[in-house]
């Protein structure tokens, strides 16, 4: 495979809101997944505007993640913790998480996943088209 840089600002996004509730949404995108531009990962970089949430979810795959910009909270069973610009952290396989932006800016994350191909499976929120509960990367079955 070629190696082929791609900035933040040219990827290919889609802007997605949950059909579930009103405080979640996201505008993002894969860089890479299994078959394409990696094999055995994937990268994804999406945003959260002020005041909405991601929507509490797990993932089928190790993500970790990189804050870019913005300011919010790591929302897990074990409560919540601020997050900024720099911060890293590993959610292992399976942990219950969600993102709430409480800044004025898009919380911007670049997130890893530890596996060719992912899966996150949402606790409420529904997403277009057809309301589906259950998310992830392209090369998905």
């Amino acid at each position: 495979m070629a190696v082929e840089p791609v900035n933040v600002k040219d990827l290919e996004t889609v802007t997605l809101r949950s059909t579930a509730t009103d405080d979640a949404a996201l505008v993002g995108g894969y860089f890479s997944y299994g078959g394409k531009k990696s094999e055995q990962s994937c990268t994804i970089y999406f945003a959260i505007p002020p005041g909405d949430r991601l929507g509490k979810h797990v993932d089928t795959a190790e993500e970790t993640q990189y804050i870019l910009s913005g300011s919010g909270d790591l929302l897990t069973d074990q409560g919540a913790q601020p997050i900024k610009p720099g911060d890293v952290f590993v959610l292992t396989e399976g942990t219950s998480h969600d993102l709430h932006n409480t800044g004025g800016e898009d919380l911007r994350v670049l997130a890893f996943f530890s596996k060719q191909q992912v899966e996150q499976h949402w606790d409420i929120e529904t997403w277009p088209p057809g309301d589906t509960k259950v998310t992830g990367s392209p090369n998905r079955g």
